[in-house]
């Protein structure tokens, strides 16, 4: 029976921990080890884990907040030192079917592939997809949209498919993947570290990757990263996540290089600037300005 590395990260999780300790601990397929990988949580994430008494449960201290890209790699290096055939990337702000894992290893067998990801819903609204597979666009600056994002789930999504890419939000994934590409880069504090990661998959050419569609998982969608703040009755988009994904975006154009990427760089320049003018998701102030443009550049120099 194939040995799992379940590898999640931790950052003031208290809100969601307990109902997704509750989802793997539930599991049908029980060889595995959870990696739970603590960012310097200052609420009582700590307190739930310790609580719990079980000799697959192991915790990763860190003493600063590393981001996501390198915790991950954290707990996927210490998975593979412990013996685990595979290793499964998770979020912890989700909650799933008792046969997550017997299903994905499933499939994986079935279709000969190294990478698998479920289809996964809102869970505010569990009738609706928020991925349902995905595929990089190049005439998007090789954004990889979740196809059905959105849409109300009436099984138009329920086909076994290659896909070219999948969140690490739930990803299974055979340890050689890792030996042939490498891990996660670290340059990513969050956001686009499983773009990078899927493109280089893809890349490298070596490694199939496929979309299942027939398991039950929801994800409670920007509850730990506040990719939204709210003022007043407005609803926009946090700093942090404008910082993130404004800056990640050029580095990753970067690294994937050539003349078409390049002009993408520059065509975002523009692009940023007249998105702050007329999204009304982006607050209209100088200092949210700044930060775009600031974080662009320093995606630049990256």
């Amino acid at each position: 029976m194939e040995k799992i590395g379940i590898v999640t990260v931790t950052y003031n999780s208290t809100a969601v921990l307990s109902p997704f300790l509750e989802c793997i601990w539930k599991q049908s397929h029980q060889n595995f080890v959870l990696y739970i990988i603590d960012n310097a949580s200052t609420d009582s994430t700590l307190q739930i884990l310790e609580k719990k008494q079980d000799s697959r449960l192991k915790i990763i201290k860190n003493k600063s907040n590393f981001g996501v890209a390198k915790a991950n790699n954290q707990g996927i290096k210490k998975a593979i030192e412990d013996g685990c055939n595979q290793v499964l990337i998770i979020n912890n702000d989700v909650e799933f079917e008792t046969t997550l894992i017997e299903k994905l290893i499933k499939v994986q067998i079935q279709k000969n592939c190294s990478l698998v990801t479920p289809k996964m819903m809102f869970y505010d609204n569990k009738n609706l997809i928020w991925y349902a597979g995905s595929w990089f666009i190049k005439s998007k600056g090789f954004l990889p949209l979740h196809r059905g994002m959105g849409e109300i789930d009436k099984g138009q999504y329920d086909k076994i498919k290659k896909i070219e890419y999948a969140p690490t939000c739930c990803l299974l994934a055979k340890k050689e993947i890792f030996e042939d590409i490498g891990f996660m880069d670290e340059n990513y504090f969050v956001y686009f570290d499983d773009t990078d990661f899927s493109y280089r998959v893809l890349k490298n050419g070596k490694h199939k990757m496929y979309y299942v569609p027939n398991i039950k998982f929801y994800h409670k969608v920007g509850s730990l990263t506040k990719s939204f703040t709210t003022e007043e009755t407005k609803i926009y988009r946090g700093d942090f996540f404008l910082k993130q994904t404004t800056k990640n975006h050029i580095y990753f154009l970067k690294k994937i290089g050539g003349l078409y990427a390049y002009l993408f760089i520059f065509w975002l320049l523009f692009k940023n600037n007249i998105s702050f003018v007329i999204n009304p998701k982006i607050r209209k102030n100088f200092s949210t300005f700044w930060l775009i443009n600031k974080a662009y550049f320093q995606g630049l120099f990256l």
